[in-house]
């Protein structure tokens, strides 16, 4: 039975209320949790998204957003560039900007009612605006939702070492990226991990006997489709009635779809475009694949596995291993990059009904440790603890 928790204001702090990706829709769920559990939640953007999704207008908690158009970008010197007057001028025209939101993200910390209040720093860009805030009295817990390696070779890294280390907690999403986090920097001790709650109840589950393989990505360079049109192209001529179906939209789209017909795909076929059914995607599939080269707690193995899907995936980051145990549960892990050794886990679980049922099965028991009431109640037992 879960415990009855003192009822908090929370601010989540993101790049932007309605972008369309994994970490969007983490903290829209996130925010339903923690409203249905009696906390007063105000979901915060910084700018408008560049790839808009509509999470709808009935939203049990209030979402807002900090600027009315998308900021500046800095550019990076070159030569004497740091002398140049139109660039100064940029520069301190971002800044007044800056600073016009963080007043504003102030006004919005001001309507907390009571005591102990929460702010969520849930993306690393979004955390600037959060540490120049005035959080005086309120948590303030910092998110890395990717690895700690993905990190590290990112221009976000910086900043969690400038930023993260002020904040009460850095939170990672899991125990391994928390430990190689509170190494990366002496004194920076204030880590610990949340993973994401699996928010998916299956409606239909596959019967495992459909030949297909699915993914859900967004079309980006980091989600690795380009890798897995390489390994289809080594698996599905052997097995043409088999098809693989990738639903989803983004940036990589048009050049990966150039790709699919280079390597004499109809892709009109495999690229699916955006879908909100995401069961009907799900349950119609008997294998899933994840060819990322980064990830976090990725969302859509999770899915996978409440279906019952058994999932080949790239081991790209400590979450991967954390949903699936190889050959054992959730599905299979490949080298990160092996495209040829991805290639051959799909060939496996094609050829082997067998195999598909029995890791599926146990994948979809595993996750359920995930449950939203489980995840709610760390995250209480967290902000109890941050209150000593």
């Amino acid at each position: 039975m879960t415990a009855v928790a003192e009822h908090r204001d929370i601010f989540i702090v993101c790049n932007s209320v309605n972008e369309l990706g994994g970490l969007t829709q983490w903290v829209h769920d996130i925010s339903r949790l923690f409203t249905a559990r009696g906390h007063r939640v105000r979901l915060i953007g910084v700018e408008p998204a560049s790839d808009y999704r509509d999470f709808g207008s009935d939203l049990p908690y209030q979402t807002i957003t900090l600027h009315a158009d998308r900021l500046p970008r800095r550019r990076k010197a070159k030569g004497l560039g740091g002398l140049n007057p139109k660039r100064a001028l940029r520069t301190r025209q971002r800044q007044r900007i800056f600073e016009h939101g963080v007043e504003r993200l102030n006004e919005i910390l001001r309507t907390a009612s009571g005591p102990g209040a929460v702010v969520i720093a849930a993306q690393v860009w979004a955390g600037e605006w959060v540490v120049a805030a005035d959080t005086t009295g309120m948590q303030v817990i910092g998110m890395s939702h990717e690895s700690f390696e993905a990190c590290r070779n990112s221009s976000r890294y910086r900043r969690v070492l400038k930023f993260y280390g002020q904040m009460d907690i850095h939170l990672s999403l899991t125990d391994a990226d928390a430990d190689a986090w509170a190494i990366a920097k002496p004194g920076m001790s204030n880590v610990g991990a949340m993973p994401n709650p699996l928010m998916t109840v299956p409606k239909t589950m596959p019967t495992l006997d459909e030949k297909t393989v699915v993914s859900l990505r967004r079309l980006s360079h980091d989600k690795g489709l380009d890798m897995l049109l390489e390994a289809w192209a080594l698996v599905g001529p052997q097995h043409p009635d088999w098809s693989l179906k990738i639903f989803g939209a983004g940036p990589d789209e048009q050049a990966l779809r150039t790709q699919a017909r280079d390597l004499g795909f109809d892709d009109k076929l495999i690229f699916q475009g955006k879908t909100s059914d995401i069961d009907g995607a799900l349950s119609s599939a008997s294998i899933y694949a994840l060819p990322s080269r980064e990830e976090g707690f990725p969302i859509a193995v999770m899915e996978a596995m409440a279906y019952g899907l058994p999932t080949v995936a790239f081991d790209c980051a400590p979450g991967i291993r954390e949903l699936i145990d190889d050959e054992v549960s959730g599905g299979l892990v490949v080298t990160a990059g092996n495209v040829p050794g991805f290639a051959a886990g799909l060939e496996r679980l094609i050829k082997d009904r067998e195999l598909r049922g029995r890791l599926g099965a146990a994948g979809r028991d595993s996750v359920r440790r995930f449950t939203p009431d489980s995840i709610v109640d760390r995250w209480e037992s967290l902000f109890a603890l941050l209150d000593r």
